[in-house]
């Protein structure tokens, strides 16, 4: 069969990326004949020249690190949410020469509260870690009403949250605050910081459920500490089929068929 659309992931390193796997599975579900989605290895500074120059089969691009801040520069319109967030993770063709920037990531964080909480609404929250998948989870969780953040960072970086706290409560500590007493107040804690950061922290943020986005070691060592004193754990892979769904749905024009494209994710961890 002859390819006739196309979407593809960039980033540098690339190889490792599991959304292939998530929207192949959708175009085969939704029935969609002549598409295919692969991997391209990018930099930013490539992305400019990488995109203006894609074959027009090309419907969109999802884009990871370090190529997120490029996208949101390059992009010839951005999203509310992306521009509030500060990096874009979805390219999606307007026309022949202009490209819309999204940021789906806060979707894929607001899966995984729902699958973590279910109907409860996380009024309070403690947010480990300060960079960018910190932004889209501060992002989702003003959405989802929440309305206190305690945000575990070794600086304060309080100016650079005003705009995505208003209308909460924000402060920052530092990782000597008492954390356990901190996390036994809460209603969610979320990890945003990389494999192994926090692990000598985990036993004090444990005690409450936990949301870590890493998904690679399984469980976490938060994880594992929460499980242990009976609290639910998810982990970033419950984020990452939340943000493909936004894509995959502005890629091709059509419903994504999420059931399918989850399925695929967690069948493929376990192959």
């Amino acid at each position: 069969m002859a390819i006739t659309h196309r979407a593809a992931v960039l980033g540098s390193p690339i190889e490792h990326s599991l959304s292939p796997v998530l929207h192949t599975a959708g175009f085969e579900a939704a029935g969609l004949e002549g598409w295919e989605y692969s991997r391209m290895l990018c930099t930013a500074d490539e992305l400019p020249g990488l995109v203006r120059g894609a074959n027009p089969s090309f419907h969109g691009f999802s884009v990871t690190m370090p190529c997120k801040f490029a996208a949101l520069e390059f992009a010839d319109e951005v999203t509310d949410r992306a521009r509030e967030i500060g990096s874009a993770n979805t390219l999606t063709r307007i026309d022949d020469t202009r490209w819309r920037a999204d940021n789906t990531d806060c979707e894929g964080v607001v899966a995984a509260l729902n699958e973590l909480l279910g109907q409860a609404t996380p009024r309070r929250a403690v947010v480990v870690g300060a960079g960018g998948t910190a932004r889209a989870v501060m992002w989702a969780l003003r959405s989802v009403g929440c309305t206190d953040v305690t945000l575990v960072n070794r600086s304060d970086r309080s100016a650079e949250y005003a705009d995505l706290s208003r209308g909460m409560n924000l402060r920052f500590v530092g990782f000597d605050a008492g954390l356990a007493d901190l996390t036994s107040a809460t209603d969610v804690v979320v990890s945003t910081v990389p494999a192994g950061v926090a692990d000598q922290y985990a036993a004090e943020l444990a005690h409450a459920p936990v949301f870590d986005v890493i998904y690679e070691p399984w469980p976490s060592a938060i994880a594992t500490h929460a499980a242990a004193n009976g609290y639910p754990t998810v982990g970033g892979l419950s984020m990452l089929a939340g943000q493909a769904y936004a894509q995959f749905e502005q890629f091709t024009g059509v419903d994504a068929p999420r059931d399918a494209m989850r399925h695929a994710l967690l069948e493929h961890r376990r192959a």
